[in-house]
């Protein structure tokens, strides 16, 4: 079964240089141009997820990570003035799923650190009939501390190998740390710190790294893996 699989951190809907403006349309519409069932997205202005799933006819779900307290006043500000708050408008990770990927029938989150900010493993799981289920994960891991990411991105693999419970699994994302591998896992392709890895399959093509013009400062990575269809207890 292939799945096309999209990672890319939005910077918090910013631009490089700073557009000092909102760019919802700009990200919605390069995400719109690209071919992608998964799309598994970092550093999100919270209120975004359901307003892009609207826009791209995909099914979503997020976990909120670090800056969110008094959300409101935060979103007043980074509508208006993005490049002034920057991260402090609020962050959050999310997977938007469209196409033939499946139903999202279940999602869950890990706390991987408190501290310096709070970061997260989700994952949903999908169901698409005449397929066993799949699961999809998302993360972002800390910064500028590479053991503290190589710590969150085991903890990552092993939760989210035990919620797949032996059922094909994607875990992609921003892992903030370079030559990565997951014990259990095949990375499917990468760019910089961006990965997509995938156990119980393998890539079926190239690695895209796709032109996003000045959006954001990370490139979107795309990848198509080939997952097994055959049900594997381990």
């Amino acid at each position: 079964m292939p799945l096309r699989v999209l990672t890319w951190n939005l910077m918090h809907g910013r631009a490089v240089p700073g557009a000092g403006a909102d760019l919802f349309d700009e990200f919605a519409g390069e995400l719109g141009s690209w071919a992608w069932d998964v799309a598994l997205l970092q550093e999100v202005p919270p209120w975004w997820p359901e307003n892009l799933g609207a826009a791209l006819a995909a099914d979503w779900r997020l976990v909120l990570t670090s800056r969110n307290f008094g959300l409101p006043v935060r979103r007043g500000i980074a509508v208006r003035r993005p490049d002034l708050i920057k991260s402090n408008g609020g962050g959050a990770n999310a997977i938007l799923v469209r196409g033939g990927a499946g139903v999202p029938v279940e999602h869950r989150a890990l706390r991987l650190c408190w501290l310096p900010e709070r970061r997260w493993v989700h994952a949903v799981c999908l169901a698409l009939p005449g397929h066993d289920p799949l699961w999809v994960g998302n993360l972002h891991l800390t910064v500028h501390d590479a053991p503290a990411a190589l710590r969150e991105a085991g903890l990552a693999a092993a939760a989210t190998r035990v919620w797949a419970a032996g059922q094909p699994l994607v875990l992609g994302g921003d892992f903030n740390v370079r030559g990565l591998s997951l014990e259990g896992f095949t990375c499917a392709g990468n760019h910089d710190v961006d990965y997509v890895f995938v156990r119980f399959g393998r890539a079926g093509g190239p690695v895209d790294v796709l032109e996003r013009g000045r959006l954001s400062d990370h490139a979107p990575v795309a990848v198509t893996v080939v997952l097994e269809r055959e049900r594997r207890w381990q």
